[in-house]
């Protein structure tokens, strides 16, 4: 318990004064959520023709719907990048390091963990192949296990667009609302065929664009009010109640198999407007969440900055030295936020090898493998999270290396 307390505080120590924890609670919970999000609604079931097939409880169970609300926090992590970017942007040009190096920086930090993840997924596509599994089996394994990376790939093109939102980030972010209203409308109109579905594509950069562009706005030193969060969680959820109520859009915040209609493939004003709302109540919790995770205030820091040490932890003769509550928290962020790459990009095919493994001992397994059509399948599923928390853990071991920033990098603002 010694060692363990000094480690906690070892990590509460190197944690920069400026270093603002609400903004590391809120994208440990992005990345938290979808991972939980993806493993209580991506079911695979054995069909009996005895292959795996794709499945969601939320095609069964409409009650589950709630649940999409809690566990849909994309426009969480794409508000935070935006803050994030900018600031690490900003201190990139202050170093005079240049935008190419900058972006080269940003991008391989997501390119080494994915490329990871492709180089091992087409070992397993060949060995599938060679063994003459089902084609259904290997369209639902690899389907489920990239998935994820087309989040990726819109988050690096709006990533590279930073120093252009830099320049008027709420003007940008509301002509790119105002583009999601236009194409959502069309497609009200004139229906989603033709050339109405090809320009509604536009909506993967510009619905997430919205959320990315307040979060440069917010590093900027925008929605600095506690009214401006206000508005933004009261319209936005206003905004979406409404719409579901009276436009025809869907209440679950993901989509759903054999629904008419999604409000994530691409993004629709619906999800959009909620992800407004739910950076609006991010906002809110910011004060709330640096004092949960033991935060100095203000007068604090500027005591301890004005020193440039660290207070050393109050001890007594003989006694142990003991990290409050608050730094045990900051620790399990500071870890996770660490790992967050790995454990997004690992975290389906640590369900997907669980449930391959246990097809091995010939028995289907309950919550595992049966179709997710009744509350008893809910219950199973949550038994079976741990089983899927220990075989992230395996991958988290193998590959969180890759996270790891190059000995070049000079960069480190805030939050970065």
């Amino acid at each position: 318990m010694d060692r363990l307390h000094r480690a906690v505080l070892r990590i509460d120590a190197a944690t920069p004064l400026s270093r603002d924890r609400a903004v590391d609670v809120l994208r440990a919970y992005s990345i938290l959520g979808v991972v939980l999000g993806h493993w209580l609604v991506s079911a695979v079931v054995l069909r009996a023709g005895g292959h795996l097939a794709g499945d969601s409880p939320l095609s069964h169970m409409p009650a589950l719907t709630p649940v999409t609300w809690l566990l849909q926090p994309l426009a969480v992590f794409f508000f935070v990048g935006g803050r994030v970017g900018s600031q690490s942007y900003a201190s990139a040009m202050a170093g005079r390091l240049g935008y190419r190096a900058w972006l080269v920086r940003r991008l391989r930090q997501l390119a080494r963990p994915t490329l990871a993840l492709l180089a091992v997924w087409a070992l397993v596509l060949i060995g599938l192949a060679t063994e003459g599994v089902a084609y259904e089996t290997i369209r639902t394994l690899v389907r489920l296990a990239v998935s994820p990376l087309w989040f990726l790939c819109v988050y690096a093109v709006i990533t590279a667009a930073t120093p252009l939102m830099r320049r008027c980030p709420g003007r940008l972010a509301f002509m790119a609302f105002v583009l999601v209203v236009i194409l959502d409308l069309a497609r009200g109109l004139a229906g989603d065929s033709g050339w109405v579905g090809v320009f509604r594509s536009l909506n993967v950069f510009a619905g997430w664009l919205v959320p990315y562009a307040l979060g440069v706005f917010w590093a900027a030193g925008g929605l600095a009010r506690r009214r401006h969060a206000v508005g933004m969680l009261v319209g936005g959820a206003a905004t979406v109640v409404a719409l579901v109520l009276w436009c025809g859009y869907p209440a679950s915040m993901v989509g759903v198999p054999g629904a008419v209609m999604s409000n994530l493939s691409p993004p629709s004003l619906a999800v959009v407007c909620f992800g407004v709302g739910q950076c609006g109540l991010g906002l809110l919790l910011c004060g709330p969440l640096r004092r949960l995770t033991g935060q100095p205030a203000q007068a604090a820091q500027a005591a301890q900055a004005a020193q440039a040490v660290p207070p050393p932890p109050v001890r007594g003769p003989g006694a142990l030295v003991r990290a409050t509550a608050g730094q045990f928290r900051w620790a399990a962020v500071a870890l996770l936020n660490l790992s967050a790459m790995t454990v997004f990009l690992w975290h389906q095919t640590s369900m997907l090898a669980t449930t391959v493994f246990a097809l091995g001992f010939g028995q289907r397994r309950y919550g595992l493998h049966t179709a997710p059509d009744s509350p008893l399948w809910v219950v199973s599923r949550l038994a079976w999270i741990p089983v899927f928390a220990g075989a992230l853990a395996v991958f988290w071991l193998a590959f969180r290396d890759l996270e790891r920033p190059t000995r070049q990098s000079t960069d480190k603002p805030a939050n970065t």
